[in-house]
């Protein structure tokens, strides 16, 4: 009587990098089977020069052979992509009726590393906006999305202030959808083509560079000095004429209060101080986000939250 493993490997790491005892395991083994032989897994096995067969069966045939195969030698079953549905209680079965059934170990040769399953998201979002895909994927452009661009964005920041996790994780989820889609859009354009990579590139070279206290010899260590450092950072790459702008950059679509608060805080930063002595209705609502400024709080969030109070009050 032979043992039965099951090989379970990640399809997002590179089907080659299993562990040392997966490869122990497939080298020993009298049988290795596969459900079909050009998967990632078993082409990397067959690379490495391990011969394997076929088995493309329901799983309750599927069952009935590898516990057949078993009794006779040790057998490896690679496990497909899509994780073999229903195999796993057809063995269950299989094994509980057998006199004499085979040990079953299920061995792990690859592990998903953090972020994995955003490949899972680019993929998805490829195939939606591939030949054969989602025709309203297909269709869409940057500026169509623009709209749900900002929608998803309000709706996070509810989720945030709501304090309802679950209802974040999702409205987070919804705002990564829209980076994906854009990217995903961009790489069909056929003059300037880029894609997630290179957003994800241009990213990373940004958080490196914005960040010496941490990637180099910067000495910045409290949230306050890092905060100068990052303005600073940030001030010396945009060109020269727009340095002394402290409307640069802000677009013109935020909410004008949040606008208010980032040229005060621009202001604060260059060590200037607004005029805020004057009694017109405009310099009062200045003066207001300067006070909530003050107090380690924001203008707009107070505001919603105020709106939020008269909208549920009887």
């Amino acid at each position: 009587m032979g043992d039965l493993t099951l090989l379970v490997a990640s399809p997002r790491v590179a089907a080659g990098l299993l562990s040392r005892d997966a490869w122990r395991a497939l080298e020993a083994a009298g049988t290795v089977l596969a459900r079909h032989g050009d998967d990632p897994l078993p082409q990397a096995v067959a690379t490495a020069g391990i011969a394997l067969e076929t088995l493309d069966l329901p799983p309750a045939a599927l069952a009935r052979a590898l516990a057949d195969r078993a009794a006779s030698c040790d057998v490896v079953w690679l496990t497909s992509p899509d994780a073999d549905p229903g195999l796993t209680d057809a063995l269950a079965g299989q094994l509980t009726a057998a006199d004499e059934p085979p040990t079953v170990e299920v061995l792990v040769g690859s592990w998903d590393q953090p972020g994995a399953r955003l490949l899972d998201a680019v993929t998805v979002m490829d195939v939606l906006r591939s030949p054969g895909g989602c025709p309203w994927d297909a269709d869409q452009t940057h500026d169509s999305l623009t709209k749900y661009l900002l929608e998803e964005a309000h709706e996070t920041v509810e989720a945030i202030e709501s304090g309802d996790r679950a209802h974040l994780r999702e409205e987070l989820g919804d705002v990564l959808l829209q980076v994906l889609f854009h990217a995903r859009i961009a790489a069909d354009d056929a003059d300037d083509p880029w894609d997630i990579d290179d957003v994800a590139a241009e990213l990373v070279a940004k958080l490196l560079r914005r960040h010496p206290h941490v990637f180099g010899d910067g000495d910045a260590t409290t949230p306050a000095e890092v905060e100068a450092s990052w303005e600073r950072i940030k001030a010396d790459e945009k060109p020269a004429r727009d340095r002394d702008d402290l409307l640069a950059g802000i677009p013109i679509s935020l909410s004008s209060l949040l606008i208010a608060d980032k040229v005060l805080s621009r202001m604060a930063r260059a060590g200037r101080v607004p005029d805020l002595t004057g009694d017109d209705l405009g310099t009062r609502l200045l003066a207001l986000v300067a006070a909530a400024r003050e107090r380690g709080e924001s203008a707009d969030a107070l505001l919603r939250a105020e709106v939020r109070r008269v909208a549920a009050s009887r």
